[in-house]
This record gives structure tokens, sequence and C-alpha cells, in this order.
């Protein structure tokens, strides 16, 4: 039985773990940096430690001092949240090891799925669909053959990648030489992994994930799909639920391929098939987020559900109490991530928030850790806050969503306020017109710049 959790996170995600975790009468466990010594998580949590300086290589990304917090606090289990040692095989060894649950799947499908090769071959095995690509590439000379072979354009992308890292778009044999120097280098640096490989890029498709629980009896239930189209640098802006584009036979028929992936890993507890879907209707697996998604909350608004409440169900043994065919989602549900960026270049925006003031109609939930006066620190993602709306229909969510956006307003730091409200006011955002090129495509209309070299 899970009596105390130590949360290896900080920010939004681990206030929010905080506070469900608060419900079912759980200990909380906090950890954080010298530069998070007075976050929002910090005080929420029932007690807190330090371990370490700043960089997220000094504290948040250090095992052995995490582990050795969980021993001193006398934790029962360890949630990663998101993001950081989240999709660290190691990690979740490591826990179990010490005698700790750690509330996620197993190490061996963090590895499997980890590995965005050998994730597109095991997905190929089970007879899910997957985009065109090609196997580890030797050099650069190997890729320009496998390109011809596929088709341009492609994407050269790193294997262990994640985070839009490591991405290359190539439309001919030019473009893949400088890529694929470029691409190693931040493999190799970011990952510690330098393998690279070649998937064929569909022009304007749709970002589709698909939500699903596994319980350790094998049930696993399909939470809908979430729409996250709309991103920069490959990370997402805005998300939705349900997609304004699939229709019923779609959707049902990816959360069949979705609960058919994860069966194929024997997949427990939380996680996320990432599809692209193109024009005609036709879907492929992307990768599997083997953790709690930063859009999970229009997945619980839309479903009634806590998430991460059934992250610790599940990882205290418990089953899932519904069929598929009683899910049943309602209403529409939008998320934003703000973030302290210039709205026009997407540079990070760090310094001290001078003052906020935030929006308190009764149809929006709001995941923000910062007050006036907290500091936006260039060590971590510059992510100030989610903002999430819900309506009867999706016109009554943007409706929604954009009067909050309106009552918004941050002082010290930049932010990317104008642009989501120049999405909100775009009509080819009103008429779910949102391929991924979204905002490459109306970047002058929503006042957007080419990133200056």
């Amino acid at each position: 039985m899970i009596n105390t959790v130590l949360i290896a996170n900080r920010g939004e995600i681990a206030s929010r773990i905080i506070r469900t975790c608060k419900k079912l009468g759980v200990k909380t466990i906090a950890v954080y940096s010298e530069a998070d010594c007075n976050a929002e998580h910090v005080t929420l949590a029932d007690e807190a430690y330090c371990i370490g300086g700043s960089r997220v290589q000094e504290s948040y990304l250090n095992q052995e001092q995490i582990l050795a917090v969980a021993k001193q606090a006398k934790a029962d289990a360890i949630h990663p949240g998101y993001g950081l040692l989240s999709e660290q095989a190691s990690f979740a060894t490591a826990c179990k090891d010490n005698g700790l649950t750690f509330i996620g799947p197993s190490a061996t499908a963090i590895a499997l799925m980890g590995d965005k090769l050998q994730a597109r071959k095991t997905m190929e095995a089970a007879g899910i669909p997957v985009i065109p690509g090609s196997s580890a590439l030797a050099s650069a000379a190997e890729a320009k053959t496998k390109a011809r072979e596929i088709g341009f354009p492609v994407m050269v992308k790193a294997a262990s990648g994640g985070g839009g890292i490591g991405i290359d778009v190539c439309r001919n044999e030019e473009e893949i030489e400088a890529a694929f120097a470029r691409n190693e280098k931040k493999a190799r640096m970011f990952f510690g992994d330098s393998s690279l490989y070649l998937e064929k890029l569909l022009e304007r498709p749709r970002h589709i994930e698909i939500q699903v629980l596994a319980d350790s009896d094998g049930h696993i239930l399909a939470f809908g799909e979430r729409e996250c189209s709309i991103q920069r640098r490959h990370q997402k802006v805005v998300e939705e639920a349900p997609s304004p584009f699939l229709d019923q036979t779609t959707r049902e028929a990816m959360e069949e391929m979705a609960k058919k992936a994860a069966a194929a890993i024997g997949y427990e507890n939380a996680g996320t098939i990432e599809c692209l879907l193109d024009s005609d209707g036709n879907y492929y697996f992307l990768e599997m987020n083997t953790r709690l998604q930063v859009e999970h909350p229009v997945t619980e608004e839309v479903f009634g559900i806590d998430l991460v409440e059934w992250q610790l169900r599940i990882a205290n043994g418990d089953v899932l109490p519904w069929q598929q065919h009683e899910l049943r989602g309602s209403g529409h549900a939008i998320e934003v991530r703000i973030y302290a960026e210039d709205p026009i270049r997407f540079f990070p925006s760090p310094g001290m928030i001078k003052d906020i003031s935030l929006p308190k109609q009764p149809f929006i939930r709001h995941e923000c850790p910062v007050k006036a006066g907290s500091v936006i620190t260039p060590f971590y993602d510059p992510m100030i806050a989610k903002l999430i709306v819900k309506g009867g229909t999706r016109n009554e969510a943007i409706t929604r969503l954009k009067e909050a956006l309106n009552d918004y307003d941050i002082t010290g730091v930049k932010t990317n306020l104008p642009l989501l409200r120049a999405i909100c006011d775009h009509q080819a955002f009103i008429e779910g017109n949102t391929p991924t090129s979204f905002l490459n495509d109306y970047k002058e209309e929503l006042f957007i710049k080419e990133r200056e070299a």
C-alpha cells in the first residue's frame, strides 16, 4: 500500500500531483533545487528536501540524491511527473532495486518505447501502421540513399530523441548532409545516443494522441483523443479534446489501435500513443509517451477522471472498473500553455514576474505555480502555467478561452499571451483547420517572424 509519495519533479506538475495525493490521504515529499527553494510545490508538500544546485544535472536529474531522500523520508513510492526522469528506464529500475514503487510503467516498456527505432519495429510487428522510414543510419551518404528510396521530403530524427530536439526536415539531398551532422551532434549531447534515422515527412498532418490506462490484469482502456497539432518547433502550444477533425469511426479505430499497441508491450499505468493523421484520414504510429502528458487535463475534463489518481491506484494494484463501451466523454476542453517567451521569435524570457492578474471565471481550470515575485529562471522550461477551459461545445469552449485570456495579464517577463489570443481569434482555428503547419501557414496574421540565426 502506498502511503508516502516522493514527487521527483518541479513546477505545476509537482503541485498537481500533490493535490491528488492530498485528496487520497497520501503523504507527499517534495524535492527542490536551490533555484526552486521558494517554489509552490515546496510549500504544498508535507515535507521538502533540497537536492542540489540550480541546473537539472545537479538536482532533478540526480538519481542517487533523489533516492537517498526517498529513503530518508521513508517514501513508499516515487511519482516522476513528466520530463526529467519520467522516461528514464534506469530510474524506474533504481526505484525497484531500492524497494520503491515507481508510479509508471515497467523499465522494460520505458526502454522499448524510448528507442524510436525499436518502437517502430515493435509496432510494425504488432500490425500497427507506422510512417515509412529507415533503420539506424551509419552515414550521411546512407541517409541520402535511403531518402531517395522513401521519397522527399524526409525528416532526419534522433533515435532517442524527444521534445522536438534532433529533428530536421530535408527536401533534397543537399540538405541531408548538414542535417545529419547537426543532429548527430545534438543527439549525442542531449540523449547520449547519436543514432539517427529517416522518416517520411507527412505534409500538413494532424497530431492526434490517444490516452490509455492499463492495469496489472492486462485490462486496457482508451480515453478518447487529444488534438495537439498547433506546435512551434515540434512542441505543443494548444491542445484540445475531442479533435474537431475526427469522425466517430476513425476515433474508435484509433482507440482500438492504441490499446493494441499498449498490449503489444505489456504496458501498465498511464501512457499516450501519439499519431499523425493525414488529410485522407490515414493514421500512423509516431511514438508512445510512457508517462503522464502535459496536456492530460483536457482528457480529465471531458471524461471526468483524475488520471493521477488512477496512476496511483494502478500502482497500488487496483483494477480499472470500467469497460470501453462505458466510457463516454462530454463537452469540449481546450488547454493553452503560457510561456515566458518572446511571442514573436519564441526566445525564452527569464526574469521576475512583477505582477500577475489571473482570470477567475468558474469554467476554467488553472495550473499556475507562480505569483508576483516568482522568478522564471533560465535553468528550466519557461512554461509559466496551463490554462484549461471547458464548454458544452467547441465554440463555447473557444469563447470561454478568449474571455479567460483577455483577463490574463503578466508583467516583468514577456509571454506568449498575444500569440494565444491571436490564435483564438483566427478563423482557421475557429473552423478547426489546424494542421501541424498552422503557425507557419498563418505566421503573418499571427505576427510570427522567422527566428533569427
